[in-house]
């Protein structure tokens, strides 16, 4: 296990792409891509509050999801931001984001804010298409956190950091989601997931400072423990036997914004490689 990052502020949505982990830090607002040796580079400065989750459309360009200001913008080569879809109408406030191959955009939220001390509320999932076309695609989601779509991009799994369970939906050709299903109960709320080769997925688990890696059905593989809370994690390194992990001290949500500088991104290897998508 390697600390490639420390002094971070609040590392989310850790992502593999074009030979870099990226991530979003909440606390700056920046979107930060790190070469494997640690060298780190703010790619850009988001206009929007606390939380935001990022991914890429196929052509390379990325999108974010501006969670409190329900929009999804997306970056342009200028280094502009501008407005890609805009889910007000569907939810108050969004959380993570995941692009399938097609380059259909989905997208999780409710419309509980538990930084503002909301009671827990049901949430959903909504799909941005190709065409631009918005609507929700799943509702009654505890909590929804990290999502991954199977390589075959025939299945949606989503992790409900509430329900204590991986979910599990097909992926019809219009987009929309249908078949929904337990994938896993898991011992831990599921926060950033990513997925492996051999269809496991990986999970990072905040208050049990951990991440797990579990098959389909919850038997649980592999462990790996943390001495803070494990925010995101994704499979990446030039074979994809690298699991980076963002973790941070966690008090609960009255001290998630502040300007506490214990996050770090950690690296650690592992045996089977990267699937799927992000």
């Amino acid at each position: 296990m390697k600390v490639v990052l420390e002094g971070l502020s609040f590392g989310e949505s850790a992502r593999w792409h074009d030979g870099r982990l990226w991530f979003a830090d909440w606390g700056t607002h920046e979107v930060v891509a790190v070469e494997p040796g640690g060298t780190a580079e703010v790619v850009a400065t988001v206009p929007t509050g606390f939380q935001f989750s990022i991914d890429w459309l196929p052509d390379g360009r990325l999108l974010v999801i501006a969670g409190q200001e329900a929009v999804l913008l997306r970056h342009e080569p200028d280094g502009s931001f501008v407005r890609h879809a805009d889910l007000s109408s569907i939810a108050g406030g969004f959380n993570e984001i995941v692009v399938d191959a097609r380059g259909n955009t989905y997208v999780n939220g409710g419309d509980a804010n538990p930084m503002a001390g909301d009671a827990p509320k049901p949430g959903i999932v909504a799909l941005v298409t190709t065409t631009g076309e918005i609507r929700q695609v799943a509702d009654e989601i505890a909590f929804g956190n990290g999502m991954a779509v199977t390589a075959d991009g025939r299945t949606l799994i989503v992790a409900e950091s509430h329900g204590r369970r991986l979910s599990a939906f097909t992926i019809e050709d219009t987009g929309d989601l249908s078949g929904r299903r337990v994938w896993a109960e898991v011992d831990g709320h599921p926060d950033g997931i990513c997925l492996d080769a051999e269809g496991a997925v990986w999970y990072a688990d905040v208050p049990n400072q951990r991440c797990q890696r579990v098959r389909e059905g919850g038997d649980v593989l592999q462990t790996i423990d943390f001495d803070q809370g494990a925010f995101s994690c994704m499979l990446g390194g030039d074979d994809g036997t690298t699991l980076y992990t963002l973790t941070r001290d966690w008090k609960g949500f009255a001290e998630a914004a502040g300007d506490s500088r214990t996050g770090r991104l950690v690296a650690t290897p592992v045996s089977v490689p990267h699937a799927g998508h992000p």
